[in-house]
């Protein structure tokens, strides 16, 4: 016999996610404008006042579909990601001590239906994972530049002792 699963509120009645975040991750809602001609999307403006760390570093990196990348953390900069197509489910946890929300887990998606700035800051564990059945395609703008001599990152595989997540081969229901 199958267990019923009544689904929890996931949005305010004007829409609005109810998604709880790691003390310090914001994002910003962007707005994809389209026409005739095709689409245009800003992926950075300073005069949305979301960030106030500079852009020095900018890459952009893809993900196969059914892909998981992570975990991943970094103990000096933060990480901004924004999508451009593909669906990804980003998974954060919080393992910083001085934290507030410290063993939190939390799940956002990301897609080019809804396009957002996300900011995942140092210390803040992070895997990215398709969900849809193309390639993820996004960019990072993060804090400092890459140095190669001496990477800040740290890394754990998907599934481990550490964080309290496991990613199962069809997730969700």
């Amino acid at each position: 016999m199958v267990a019923i699963k009544k689904d929890a509120q996931s949005t305010t009645v004007e829409g609005q996610p109810l998604e709880k975040l790691p003390w310090g991750v914001s994002c910003h809602e962007v707005t994809t404008h389209v026409d005739d001609r095709g689409t245009l999307v800003e992926l950075f403006n300073p005069t949305w006042g979301w960030h106030d760390a500079p852009l020095v570093y900018c890459y952009c990196f893809t993900l196969r579909p059914g892909a998981i990348k992570g975990w991943a953390m970094h103990m000096k900069h933060e990480d901004r990601y924004f999508i451009l197509s593909g669906e990804l489910e980003l998974v954060l946890y919080d393992d910083r001590e001085s934290s507030s929300t410290r063993g939190m887990v939390s799940t956002l998606y990301m897609s080019e239906f809804r396009r957002r700035l996300i900011n995942i800051p140092a210390g803040i564990w992070h895997a990215n994972r398709n969900v849809g059945n193309k390639d993820v395609v996004a960019v990072n703008f993060p804090t400092e530049l890459y140095d190669p001599t001496d990477p800040d990152k740290y890394r754990l595989p998907p599934n481990n002792d550490t964080i309290p997540h496991t990613f199962e081969s069809g997730q969700g229901w």
